[in-house]
């Protein structure tokens, strides 16, 4: 096969690799926004000294905002006087590593020993 014929072969599967790239791409991308927009269950709240805080979270994507706007709440397994004094740098780590950062917006108090943290989600989402 002549060397020219041989090029513009590699060029055409290259050209079609990179458009075969860009649907799957695409394809991931669409498939992760419709995949999950809640999640509920274990979670660790990782404080700024990187203390990490057992748990369960209660969580969603705000459809209004687009997906990216996320919040829900946080129920520590036992609550702390750490958790009322925590600040901006915060992350949620779910299953499997999945972490997003994380601020809250209120602290209340449920029972004598249980609180209640209303979390709001900074960047993408975890789930």
């Amino acid at each position: 096969m002549p060397t020219a014929t041989r090029d513009h072969e590699r060029a055409y599967l290259r050209a079609r690799g990179a458009e075969a790239l860009e649907w799957v791409t695409t394809l991931a991308q669409q498939l992760r926004l419709i995949t999950m927009t809640t999640y509920s269950g274990p979670a660790r709240l990782i404080l700024a000294d990187g203390t990490r805080v057992a748990g369960m979270a209660s969580l969603s994507t705000n459809q209004r905002g687009g997906l990216s706007g996320w919040g829900g709440t946080f129920r520590p397994d036992q609550a702390s006087t750490d958790l009322r004094n925590t600040d901006d740098e915060l992350q949620l780590e779910l299953p499997y590593e999945q972490i997003g950062a994380v601020a809250v917006t209120n602290v209340r108090k449920l029972l004598a020993t249980q609180v209640l943290m209303s979390l709001v989600g900074r960047g993408p989402a975890p789930f």
